[in-house]
């Protein structure tokens, strides 16, 4: 992360979400961003217009039905730089969850009765649940396990659980509860040496870092455009050798397109039209902030995303360095270093429970959430069930000043 980064523009930011001046949302801060991100008026008006203009079957001769597929072409084209990937190996469907059950099943083909799939328990139960079912199938599924004091993973774990059946790795990018960043790269190396793949869940990395399939070296990569600015889709990156081997899950005739194999329903018309108001979004901060004059639009988001960073950064530091010297135990890295972790802070308070913490911020205009997140598996591998733990959850959009008042409120009720 370079330090002499120029400085996010808040005010620019922050007029770009309608949801920062409307009477409902404007008093309240976000805090519970890593259930859904706000969406920027790039998106909400190419829905709009979709809705408006051109809610027809796409992709025929008549005016409305050329301009929605058209406008659903531009999403798919736009989409796939946000992951580094080729047009052909990004599938959208309707969520994570559904994108990964179908992954699932169109994988199985490629497996024979006795071969292993190593999960973890530390995953949101989307990109794990999927993969337990198919031990019903003769499939051995064993678990990468975290420290049940910290909620991390230790990659030594991995490499002894690895062995000459082993088929499949399937790992959080950073997990939605412990939001450590897990060394993808180092993980693919370990795994491909094997002879395996590894499918990666990114939701909770993803509104954060730009991800770039290609350097992370990974076969599969998961995440949710709703978490990422968007509309509520699943993006959902598969290697092109891998699509070419998996069982379709389309309509037979779609076999002989790769981006149609996991796409077993029909696509969301108006909301991958919308889509490419993420991209859009992106390229308006490129250009107000003067990032350069980087070809490509990977680049280009990735520039975008390390004027994120900072500023996240610059978010997570006083509320960490708060949280450390509270009556509180925080999930995972305890460091408050950005390049470790996302800024998603989970912890289990002492003498008061999650409810009433939340229940206390949002009395104070502080939105946030408690439970198990859909991470079930690493709360109670942690022993914090049935209460689970309060989640305080920031993005670019967020302010040092919600911050504070963040940090006001805890101190009156831990």
């Amino acid at each position: 992360m370079d330090s002499a980064a120029p400085t996010l523009d808040l005010d620019f930011v922050r007029a770009q979400f309608p949801a920062f001046a409307h009477p409902e949302s404007a008093d309240w801060a976000h805090f519970e961003n890593a259930g859904g991100s706000y969406v920027p008026h790039h998106v909400i008006s190419i829905l709009q217009h979709f809705y408006t203009a051109t809610k027809v079957q796409p992709y025929g001769p008549a005016g409305p039905a050329k301009a929605a597929g058209e406008a659903m072409d531009r999403g798919y084209a736009l989409l796939p730089a946000t992951l580094n990937c080729a047009a052909d190996e990004l599938s959208i469907g309707p969520s994570t969850t559904q994108n990964t059950f179908v992954a699932a099943l169109a994988v199985r083909g490629m497996l024979n009765e006795g071969d292993q799939i190593v999960v973890t328990n530390q995953d949101h139960e989307a990109n794990i649940g999927a993969w337990r079912r198919l031990a019903d199938t003769g499939i051995d599924v064993v678990e990468w396990a975290v420290d049940p004091t910290t909620g991390l993973l230790d990659v030594a774990d991995l490499e002894a659980l690895i062995c000459d059946r082993t088929r499949l790795v399937c790992v959080t990018h950073a997990s939605n509860v412990a939001a450590t960043i897990n060394p993808v790269a180092e993980i693919a190396q370990l795994v491909h040496a094997a002879g395996a793949l590894l499918a990666v869940d990114g939701v909770a990395f993803a509104p954060h870092g730009a991800v770039d399939v290609q350097a992370l070296g990974c076969d599969m990569y998961f995440y949710s455009t709703y978490k990422t600015y968007g509309p509520h889709l699943g993006a959902m990156y598969v290697r092109a050798e891998v699509l070419d081997q998996i069982t379709n899950q389309g309509h037979y005739f779609n076999g002989v397109y790769r981006n149609k194999r996991l796409t077993p329903a029909g696509p969301n018309h108006a909301e991958i039209a919308a889509s490419a108001g993420i991209v859009d979004y992106y390229e308006d901060l490129y250009r107000h902030h003067q990032l350069g004059d980087h070809a490509t639009l990977v680049e280009r988001i990735a520039a975008v995303f390390d004027l994120f960073e900072h500023h996240e950064t610059a978010l997570m530091g006083p509320l960490m360095n708060y949280l450390g010297d509270a009556d509180v135990s925080i999930i995972g890295d305890t460091s408050g270093d950005r390049s470790k972790r996302a800024p998603t802070i989970s912890f289990a308070p002492d003498g008061v429970t999650p409810e009433a913490v939340v229940a206390h911020l949002a009395n104070r205009g502080i939105g946030a959430n408690h439970g198990d997140f859909y991470a079930r598996r690493l709360i109670d591998a942690m022993g914090l069930a049935p209460q689970g733990v309060v989640r305080l959850s920031l993005v670019h959009y967020n302010t040092l000043d919600e911050v504070n008042r963040c940090i006001d409120a805890l101190t009156e009720v831990l």
